[in-house]
């Protein structure tokens, strides 16, 4: 299709090598008409090696290619095609959004009439909820945490850190009722930065509460996690507290870096070029293939993925100040659930790679759970997936929020802050288990590291569930 049969490259070079080998450049004639042509693995791949291509050019400032790149990728990538097509839509969308922050003043005035409406993201992550089995695994593992851990307890206290979703702790109401020891005085405190949450929340919870006659308060504190005054959880002495953290712990990693990479711009170009050839080198098929074999020859995209890796400093005061806050009101038992992967590299392209191989598995739960017509997967896709991606790719210094780390590090993270970790319960397990065997796909599995649980799609895990005590 491409070259003439007697060509060397035919039999021995890979598609990406073959496309990393063709012009970008337009004026050699369009290539544009044979791009709409290409079968859905060739459209694939070659996405990939445009995402690569392009960011490699946005991280070295060479914008007149990256924008060709971009306008080759347009004629691919769709929000309604296939896997591949609709993440490379917000990959491409995220790495323009990074160019045009170069401009400030352009930036602004093309965002400036963009609403942002709470209401629509607390929607949105309601339906993702709903979706995927993620975050119902996750509830079920900390209920059952809190039940053993509040056994015998009199006065429990519930910290929710983003009370957003009032199905767990309805269905912590129902087992705490049922105690065989009898019903505990219960009271939950949820923060979330918008009332009309809380209260909706509230008169649930409430609602439930006095249904099965089970003694209850609900303590609402209205604000941005970042900005919580402790005094205001109202902790009291005697009560047996609990806290509940559900991907929050990642945002308090954001700092002003950009001293950190200003000092070795040259490094940092030369590791992009390292990634990008890396992946041209690549003969896969899928891009699950083509991004694991990077694994399989040793090289893991992220240096961040190796356990022994030191902790980073940036951020380190925010999360560590955090921490040490929660140790300070002494809880029995806090669970922790993050995602489960590497979007906190210092580089453009450690970042890009890494996202690709964790949004690559989330935009295939998609592709699993609903049609590609469906109005709700367009919205999880756009509104949530897409703007975690634009925020890790686009984004730098303390706006940059969506700082994803690995289970390894929460833990050294944890240990430090001076919490022990508490193995979850096999029970927990079992019944968590159950549920993702309910969803009758074999995509969804869950696996046990060091007495945590890790969701996963496939063999890539996703997201993280980790019990701890305050250690004295």
């Amino acid at each position: 299709m491409f070259q003439d049969e007697s060509s060397p490259l035919s039999s021995s070079s890979s598609p990406l090598q073959v496309f990393s080998m063709m012009s970008l450049s337009p004026n050699l004639g369009s290539p544009y008409p044979w791009l709409r042509e290409l079968k859905s693995e060739e459209r694939g791949l070659y996405l990939i090696h445009l995402l690569l291509t392009c960011a490699n050019h946005v991280a070295n400032g060479s914008l007149e290619n990256a924008n060709i790149a971009l306008e080759q990728i347009s004629q691919l990538a769709s929000p309604d095609g296939d896997t591949m097509q609709r993440m490379a839509a917000y990959f491409t969308e995220a790495l323009a959004d990074r160019i045009l922050k170069a401009w400030p003043g352009l930036h602004k005035a093309l965002n400036s009439t963009r609403i942002a409406l709470v209401s629509e993201e607390i929607l949105v992550r309601k339906l993702f909820f709903e979706m995927f089995p993620f975050l119902k695994v996750a509830f079920v593992l900390t209920n059952q945490a809190v039940i053993e851990a509040m056994e015998g307890e009199k006065m429990v206290h519930i910290i929710d850190l983003n009370a957003a979703e009032p199905a767990q702790w309805v269905a912590l109401i129902q087992a705490l009722s049922a105690r065989p020891e009898g019903q505990p005085h219960l009271r939950i405190t949820g923060v979330h930065q918008r009332k009309e949450v809380l209260d909706q929340m509230a008169h649930r919870l409430t609602e439930e509460a006095e249904k099965l006659d089970l003694p209850f308060q609900f303590n609402p504190v209205v604000g941005k996690l970042e900005n919580l005054d402790v005094e205001k959880l109202r902790v009291k002495t005697g009560e047996a507290l609990a806290i509940s953290s559900v991907l929050q712990l990642h945002s308090f990693l954001a700092s002003d870096d950009e001293h950190h990479r200003k000092k070795s711009p040259l490094g940092s170009k030369n590791l992009n070029g390292v990634h990008l050839q890396r992946a041209l080198q690549m003969n896969q098929s899928t891009l699950g293939e083509l991004l694991e074999k990077d694994t399989v020859n040793g090289c893991s995209p992220s240096p961040d993925s190796a356990s022994s890796s030191p902790l980073s400093s940036t951020g380190s005061v925010k999360i560590d100040g955090f921490l040490n806050a929660l140790w300070g009101l002494s809880p029995k038992l806090m669970v922790v659930t993050e995602q489960d992967s590497n979007h906190n590299g210092s580089t453009l392209m450690e970042r890009l790679l890494e996202s690709l191989y964790s949004f690559a598995a989330l935009f295939d739960c998609s592709e699993s759970t609903a049609a590609r017509t469906s109005l709700e997967r367009f919205k999880v896709e756009k509104m949530l997936f897409g703007e975690e991606i634009k925020n890790i790719i686009a984004c730098e210094g303390t706006e940059r929020k969506e700082r994803h780390e690995k289970l390894e590090k929460w833990i050294q993270r944890l240990n430090l802050a001076g919490f022990g970790n508490i193995p979850l319960s096999y029970y927990g397990m079992l019944h968590a288990r159950r549920l993702l065997q309910g969803y009758n796909c074999d995509g969804y599995k869950m696996k046990e590291e060091n007495g945590c649980v890790v969701i996963c799609w496939q063999d890539r895990p996703l997201f993280s569930v980790s019990a701890w005590r305050c250690r004295k």
